[in-house]
């Protein structure tokens, strides 16, 4: 068994390269091999979202607080709220982060293969998000 306790984490924040806007990461678990699932509480401040990106084995979101956007890639933006549970395909492009005007905060769980759980690509234009 092992605890991680509430502040043994630090939070740090979403880098620029893979982020739009002000987003923090408070890590949550690395699980050891052979396990490989991740997981990371992601707060994004109004309009901040993720850069278009993938991952090898999929993704789950479990919105935790405020309202936020995801999209696929050809689809449409959705809503996202409080208690929706939000599923990729493993390598569904995709984004997701808060709406224009309010913060949302999203628990993130994937799976790493061969060492990698996701493959981020460019930016979401303002266009694209919808401001």
């Amino acid at each position: 068994m092992d605890i991680k306790r509430l502040g043994t984490r630090p939070s740090v924040k979403g880098p620029e390269d893979w982020f739009t806007g002000a987003v923090r990461v408070d890590p949550l678990f690395q699980a050891a091999a052979p396990a490989r699932a991740t997981g990371a509480a992601v707060t994004f401040e109004p309009g901040a979202r993720t850069a278009w990106h993938t991952h090898p084995i999929g993704q789950t979101l479990i919105v935790t607080a405020g309202f936020g956007r995801v999209q696929r890639e050809g689809g449409p933006i959705e809503e996202i709220r409080p208690g929706d549970v939000v599923f990729f395909p493993a390598g569904e492009k995709h984004w997701h982060g808060a709406s224009p005007t309010v913060a949302m905060t999203h628990i993130a769980i994937q799976e790493e293969l061969d060492g990698k759980a996701v493959d981020w690509l460019e930016k979401v234009t303002d266009d694209q998000y919808g401001g």
